[in-house]
């Protein structure tokens, strides 16, 4: 094999109560890799579309670049690569766009040099991208984009990522207003101490996730889908927040809220029929103040990046 085609999945990172600690995949969108093998060793990046010629070619400046660069290391190759990138989603979305492509570009590499790591083992190198990009190598977008599904990430020292199952007719609805969040401005906000009551809440409604995906019981998911310590402080700089997760419970969501980072806004519902009417609610909200956004339904993805070419 010369040459591969791949399609990893944007992703929801928290999930409301998991700050840094839980993530699921999507279906739609997410971004494209094609990669080529070259005879001079090392990563040249062709080109980057959908960007507006905002991120850089220079390899060890790029997030792909960077995980390939040190993927192509580990494995002690002589041999380069050289990649085009399609961007299928916007920069600071909230959906884990430098995720996405960096996740690509990993699991591109190992099928096109014949997978000498297993999947799990390419998490570190995706990781590296996510410190180049936001300054916090952070696995809560990476590693669902990589291992599909619903992901816990227990432990960082040492890194420990456990794989939850998925509900059945579980989906997501996205609204992505035309506004932009940066990763690094929405962390430093968060407050440095919490109070322990706050910790305890936190605590009980991550677990109560959890044991609610376990169970397949969307009642308990959407009671668990409650946090007292990060959205209450970044939900400022999103216009209409409050108003957009009201129209999506009153439209049937089971429960939701931002996405990442923000700007954009998730809600989970029971059935493909509830989530159109759940996107069509969100979406009206920033119609009635005037912000642009997309929207975007998918069932949670849970096979995560494919070869598709």
């Amino acid at each position: 094999m010369s040459s591969i085609k791949v399609f990893a999945p944007a992703t929801v990172a928290n999930v409301v109560c998991g700050f840094d600690v839980l993530g699921f995949a999507l279906h739609n969108p997410g971004d494209e890799v094609i990669m080529r093998k070259t005879n001079t060793p090392g990563v040249i990046i062709k080109s980057i579309v959908g960007d507006n010629g905002r991120l850089p070619l220079d390899p060890e400046r790029n997030t792909v670049g960077v995980s390939v660069l040190n993927f192509l290391k580990h494995i002690e190759s002589n041999t380069g690569v050289e990649i085009e990138l399609t961007k299928n989603m916007p920069l600071g979305s909230g959906l884990g766009s430098s995720s996405a492509s960096t996740v690509a570009g990993v699991f591109a590499v190992n099928e096109l040099f014949g997978n000498p790591l297993k999947r799990e083992e390419l998490l570190p190198f995706a990781m590296e991208g996510e410190r180049l990009a936001c300054g916090s190598a952070h696995a809560d977008n990476v590693a669902p984009s990589l291992l599909g599904g619903f992901v816990l990430v227990r432990s960082y020292a040492p890194l420990d990522v456990v794989k939850l199952p998925t509900p059945k007719d579980f989906y997501c609805s996205i609204v992505h207003p035309h506004i932009e969040v940066q990763t690094k401005d929405a962390r430093q906000i968060l407050p440095k101490q919490i109070f322990l009551k706050d910790a305890v809440t936190q605590w009980g409604n991550v677990a109560g996730l959890v044991a609610g995906l376990y169970q397949s019981d969307f009642d308990l998911i959407g009671r668990s889908l409650k946090d007292v310590i990060v959205e209450p402080v970044r939900s400022i700089l999103i216009p209409g927040f409050m108003q957009v997760k009201e129209a999506a419970m009153q439209a049937g969501a089971i429960g939701g809220g931002i996405s990442g980072s923000g700007p954009s806004i998730f809600a989970l519902s029971k059935g493909k029929d509830t989530a159109e009417k759940v996107t069509a609610a969100m979406k009206s909200v920033f119609d009635k103040i005037n912000i642009g956004s997309d929207s975007y339904i998918s069932e949670v993805n849970a096979e995560g990046p494919k070869v598709i070419g």
